[in-house]
């Protein structure tokens, strides 16, 4: 068999085109993902370049497809690797933990162990008084590297296990006390 027979074998078009197709659409669809959080943290030239690939990846990926109209298998290839693709990419986007959020706890009693805690361990403790429909409350607030999350709280569940607290991304920071705990 030579290399202009292989290329026209079925092979090609049934197994390999949409291999490349799934792996095309994974790829696209992980890219858009962080591009699309980049966006959101205002990482406006990562966020283009990570566009222009995720867009040049789709043109190639559904030229193919469109090449191969009666490629059932191309069809189902790029279903899959679109489903397969934000999933990777949710799992990218955690493992590099980019990124600043913004810890509110709650607590119906004033905790200064928890407090000094969190202090202790290098976090920024902004505390404020406050009522509720139950009454009195005091709320901590803390800025935190998102791979210092699991940390902050570990701290929270050791000092005060009913504690409610949310976690919200930060957009922005300035200033304050962000250590670079790992």
């Amino acid at each position: 068999m030579n290399l202009s027979t292989f290329f026209n074998h079925d092979i090609l078009v049934w197994v390999i085109l949409p291999i490349l197709i799934f792996l095309g659409g994974l790829a696209y669809v992980s890219i858009g993902t962080l591009r699309i959080i980049f966006v959101a943290r205002g990482k406006r030239l990562l966020s283009t370049l990570l566009g222009f690939l995720e867009v040049s990846i789709w043109l190639i990926a559904i030229s193919q497809i469109m090449s191969n109209v009666s490629n059932i298998a191309a069809y189902i290839a790029y279903a899959a690797g679109f489903a397969v693709g934000n999933y990777v990419g949710i799992i990218i986007e955690e493992k590099m933990a980019l990124g600043m959020l913004e810890v509110r706890i709650i607590l119906t009693e004033n905790d200064d162990l928890l407090k000094n805690s969190l202090s202790d361990a290098g976090f920024g403790v902004t505390t404020v008084d406050g009522k509720s429909n139950r009454g009195h409350v005091t709320l901590i607030f803390t800025v935190v590297r998102r791979k210092n999350l699991a940390r902050v709280i570990k701290i929270i569940n050791e000092c005060h296990s009913k504690a409610f607290y949310s976690v919200a991304d930060a957009r922005s920071v300035v200033a304050g006390v962000i250590p670079k705990l790992s």
